[in-house]
């Protein structure tokens, strides 16, 4: 993956891999998150963060992919975004009960900062652009949620996978041919259908000269014909 995606340096002055919003803390505040947080690298499978358990920090992940999801019943689960460099993590449990209301599990060897959720809040507190940016950038987050909800409710199922496909085309790779991060059960989870029914989407595409997929990559090969099979599903 090291194609796709940089390392990054393990201090924060200089990294090129920090979230964004970061960019907004001036030098003293910068060493203050420099002298609480830790770099941890998780490998391709590993659990980053569990939901339901206690939030004591929030993370900027640095180098890797991984997925964010909502763990349902019976084992099933709703995979809400993909993350990648640069990713600032929060979530609604730093100003309403400090739990993590999902689950983050690495889907390539990842690089993550953990960074102090207190020192956070006081850092929010003294600096108003700061502040500005994260509620930005968790209004951005809310957005998702539910532009989401819209269109798993509103489209048909080969209108949700393509979303799915093109959502891994334009906001992750941002190229029609890309590594295979997903299995086909985790698109049926980022798209909300059954396993067997996504199986069977995906082969359909695969009949119609519309993707190819192996066991390392996927391939787009009508990018178009997804966006107007995503427009009318």
């Amino acid at each position: 993956m090291s194609e796709y995606f940089e390392k990054s340096s393990r201090s924060c002055e200089g990294c090129q891999c920090m979230a964004p919003i970061f960019s907004f803390l001036n030098k003293e505040e910068l060493k203050l998150v420099d002298a609480n947080k830790i770099h941890v690298n998780f490998k391709a499978g590993e659990t980053i963060k569990k939901q339901g358990t206690f939030m004591s920090h929030v993370l900027s992940v640095n180098s890797g992919l991984a997925k964010v999801y909502i763990e349902g019943i019976e084992g099933r689960s709703s995979i809400l975004r993909i993350v990648k460099p640069t990713s600032f993590i929060g979530g609604p449990g730093i100003y309403f009960d400090q739990r993590h209301h999902f689950t983050i599990t690495a889907l390539t060897d990842s690089a993550v900062c953990f960074i102090n959720l207190q020192v956070f809040k006081d850092i929010l507190k003294g600096n108003q652009s700061f502040a500005e940016e994260f509620l930005r950038d968790f209004s951005r987050d809310v957005l998702r949620v539910y532009n989401r909800l819209i269109f798993l409710t509103q489209k048909q199922m080969p209108g949700r996978m393509a979303d799915a496909l093109l959502y891994l085309h334009d906001e992750i790779f941002n190229l029609p041919r890309f590594p295979m991060i997903l299995s086909r059960f985790e698109l049926a989870d980022l798209s909300a259908m059954s396993r067997e029914s996504a199986v069977k989407i995906l082969r359909d595409f695969q009949k119609e000269g519309l993707v190819k997929i192996s066991d390392h990559e996927m391939e787009l090969f009508d990018v178009e014909a997804l966006r107007k099979i995503s427009r009318i599903g």
